[in-house]
């Protein structure tokens, strides 16, 4: 079968190429883009025209270097006029952020929404903050890109296929967000709804450049849930289905904790914010206090639960060999506690 090539697609590929590139390794001139991209010296300088017009990237001063000629013109991120809209649907809260290019956070603002709540009500809640970040912008300087949407689940391209935190099951997510949305200031920008787990991955990708942006990438969440994103050749894997990164559910103890998936053992089982909290008696809440207070019962607890992260992060390593493994999500702040080890 013959293959044809897009070219409106092509031209969008070439210019995030360009725009990454210059993330990475900012002060590059149009003919080091060129010599980088194998792309025309012409192409290259319609393209970074538009992509300055448009807010994407902006000329730096030229620096004086004592050579003969015409200097070339240093590019950089432009962090002034377009941002990008992060938000976080989980077991207990709604988050929204506000992004720069340049990975600037100009706002953030999150409430309090029980597991047990209505889609409706948290998309009404989520839409309330989507208002109030649009808001917070100055008038006429941002343009928003686009809309990223993180759940604690199970996603098929708009679907949410399973949430069991959330007691959510094959609910058009994406349908719903975008009738709430046509109806604001935002309109119809576009939307993205990913796994927590894989939209942090991709956070850590896009907002972390130079040399320190690692690849494979491996992102772990710790929260009620266990979730993870993973980043191969810059681009996240999705697998087969789009369930990749479910290590919630590998098995660590087979004779372990009931999971709610049905079997035994899971990581969430054993070191899931709701199972640590469970196995102590107590709330989540009280659970960070008591390792805030070194409670003895509970500085137990969070030493076995460390070992097991432990345990679980090997068999990852081992599997994935990746760059950079970045640890995520509530539960990172139990290891203030000033003698869990």
């Amino acid at each position: 079968m013959a293959i044809t090539g897009d070219q409106r697609l092509l031209k969008r590929i070439n210019r995030m190429a360009l725009v990454r590139l210059v993330r990475s390794r900012p002060g590059l001139s149009r003919a080091d883009l060129a010599q980088e991209t194998g792309l025309t010296k012409s192409t290259v300088s319609l393209l970074i025209q538009e992509l300055i017009e448009e807010g994407w990237l902006r000329e730096n001063e030229i620096q004086a270097t004592g050579n003969i000629g015409r200097r070339p013109t240093p590019l950089c991120l432009n962090g002034h006029r377009l941002v990008v809209l992060g938000a976080e649907l989980n077991a207990d809260i709604v988050r929204v952020v506000v992004m720069s290019l340049a990975g600037e956070q100009l706002f953030e603002q999150q409430l309090d929404s029980p597991g047990e709540a209505p889609v409706e009500q948290k998309v009404r809640g989520l839409l309330d903050l989507l208002a109030e970040a649009v808001a917070s912008l100055a008038p006429g300087q941002r343009n928003v890109l686009g809309l990223e949407v993180g759940v604690p689940g199970q996603v098929l391209d708009d679907d949410l296929v399973d949430a069991p935190l959330l007691g959510w099951h094959e609910v058009a997510l994406g349908k719903l967000l975008r009738s709430g949305l046509a109806r604001g200031p935002l309109g119809n920008v576009p939307v993205y709804i990913l796994n927590n787990g894989d939209a942090a991955a991709l956070g850590e990708t896009e907002f972390i450049s130079g040399e320190e942006a690692a690849d494979p990438l491996l992102y772990i969440g710790l929260d009620q849930g266990i979730s993870a994103g993973v980043i191969v050749g810059g681009r996240l894997l999705h697998g087969r289905r789009s369930f990749a990164g479910e290590v919630g559910h590998i098995q660590l103890l087979p004779e372990g904790p009931r999971c709610r998936c049905g079997r035994r053992g899971c990581a969430e089982s054993c070191f899931g914010l709701e199972a640590l909290a469970a196995s102590l008696g107590c709330s989540m809440q009280e659970l960070f206090a008591r390792a805030q207070t070194e409670d003895p019962a509970c500085m137990k607890q969070l030493s076995v639960a460390g070992k097991q992260l432990g345990m679980l992060l090997h068999n990852l390593w081992t599997v994935l060999d990746p760059a950079r493994i970045v640890l995520g999500g509530t539960a990172c702040r139990l290891g203030e506690s000033p003698r869990v080890s």
